[in-house]
């Protein structure tokens, strides 16, 4: 039975070849470690320069909820209280921010990392101006479907650590690098040992040994594939673009995929006008991920329904194409979702910080649209409430920055500014 949000899973089975540490502090709230999730005992982080709440009631009252000279306090795993240093309640335990700015730790709402292998070469082939003919994702799909399970766990591993460091504490990640009915099945399994926020995306692309009937691929994503994937996902999510699937082919696997109980996401308007952002909308898809080339109409139907609109600059800043109009997002009210969109081939990079001052420096978004997005509007882009924010009943995630504001994360691009993290009331770096 697919995952319901807001219901407890299964705890997974143990996995010896997995990095323990990060497993629990990647995992979801049901499979923490129990000496971490048991923990009643309260500690109040004091002396914070600048929190970010993302509750426009407190501090300055802003979208980011600014407080000055601020305080948190965490009981167990979630936040009990935030205010001013001087109003903070007593505690079992204190901790000194030393005038560092805290934020709550950065939602990734898009990425793909069960794979296997690299593309180096098609990467510097691209930016030397040299053309280039290898298989691009199909490149990814060969070294994947080759991969042991031990092996794409130590990799999807790697990278989660990787993420953690630089202050991700909570990640979606998809399927869509096995495109046979045991090798997405696998992708999914494996992902769903370190999150709740599974992704189904067998119609990543048609694959090779289906390219002369992809009918019969739509058939298998729609049926085997899916009654195989369903369980371990909560999403389903399709490329809904030229040369991958068109607007009917698309509705179709989004709907099978509903009727499964998952519920849709989808790669739209990343390369050209089409269909995509529309179906989502039509779909009530959480997300509409890319969304670079859009009409006013597509504006218009994100702007009145409960669809974000998640960008993801690294893909951009990897393929020197035409950067989202971020701007022209936020003015129509649209919400916005910032995030890495991990994979090999066009974005390989899992810093979100990197991903918020692109979006500063070249999508036209404010420092504090940028933070928001990739925190607040991640969490809306997953349809969370209990993570993306620092206010009582949220998890206590959050990062301190080696920094006095939140700012300074577009404002010093490439510096290693997050100096500690924690996840679910834990210090995990």
């Amino acid at each position: 039975m697919a995952r319901i949000p807001g219901r407890t899973p299964e705890p997974p089975s143990p996995d010896p070849t997995a990095d323990q540490a990060t497993k629990d502090a990647m995992s979801s709230p049901s499979t923490a470690s129990p000496a971490h999730s048991a923990s009643t005992a309260s500690t109040v982080i004091t002396n914070i320069a600048a929190l970010v709440t993302n509750d426009p009631s407190l501090g300055d009252r802003s979208p980011l909820g600014l407080i000055q000279d601020a305080a948190v306090v965490i009981e167990g795993d979630r936040v009990a209280w935030t205010g001013e240093s001087s109003k903070a309640p007593a505690t079992d335990n204190r901790v000194d921010a030393e005038g560092r700015a805290v934020i709550p730790g950065f939602v990734d709402s898009h990425s793909h990392l069960v794979f296997a292998g690299d593309r180096t070469q098609e990467f510097n082939a691209r930016m030397s101006g040299r053309s280039y003919t290898a298989g691009g994702i199909r490149t990814t799909v060969a070294a994947t479907r080759a991969a042991t399970d031990a092996q794409l766990e130590a990799n999807l591993t790697h990278y989660l650590t990787e993420a953690l460091r630089q202050g991700t504490t909570t990640f979606e990640t998809k399927s869509g690098y096995g495109l046979t009915v045991a090798d997405e099945a696998r992708a999914l399994r494996i992902a769903a040992r370190h999150t709740d926020e599974v992704t189904y995306l067998g119609a990543h692309i048609v694959p090779p040994d289906h390219a002369d009937d992809p009918a019969a691929y739509v058939a298998l994503v729609t049926g085997e594939m899916l009654d195989a994937c369903a369980p371990y996902a909560r999403w389903i999510d399709v490329f809904c673009e030229q040369g991958a699937f068109d607007g009917d082919q698309a509705r179709a696997i989004l709907t099978a995929g509903k009727a499964k109980g998952l519920h849709p996401r989808v790669h739209a308007n990343q390369l050209s006008y089409g269909p995509g952002v529309q179906l989502a909308v039509e779909l009530d898809a959480a997300s509409a991920d890319h969304c670079t080339h859009l009409t006013d109409d597509d504006i218009e139907a994100l702007a009145n329904s409960s669809t974000v609109a998640t960008l993801l600059p690294g893909a951009e800043f990897s393929t020197r194409a035409e950067w989202p109009d971020a701007r022209r997002l936020l003015d129509a009210g649209v919400t916005v979702a910032l995030s890495t969109d991990c994979n090999p081939g066009s974005s390989f990079t899992s810093s979100v910080p990197f991903c918020i001052a692109l979006a500063v420096r070249d999508m036209r978004m404010t420092p504090d649209e940028a933070v928001w997005s990739a925190t607040a509007g991640g969490a809306a882009a997953l349809r969370r409430t209990d993570i993306g924010r620092l206010t009582p009943g949220a998890y206590a995630d959050l990062a301190l920055l080696d920094a006095p504001s939140h700012v300074h994360l577009a404002y010093r691009p490439g510096v290693p500014l997050v100096s500690q993290v924690w996840r679910r009331g834990v210090p995990v770096t």
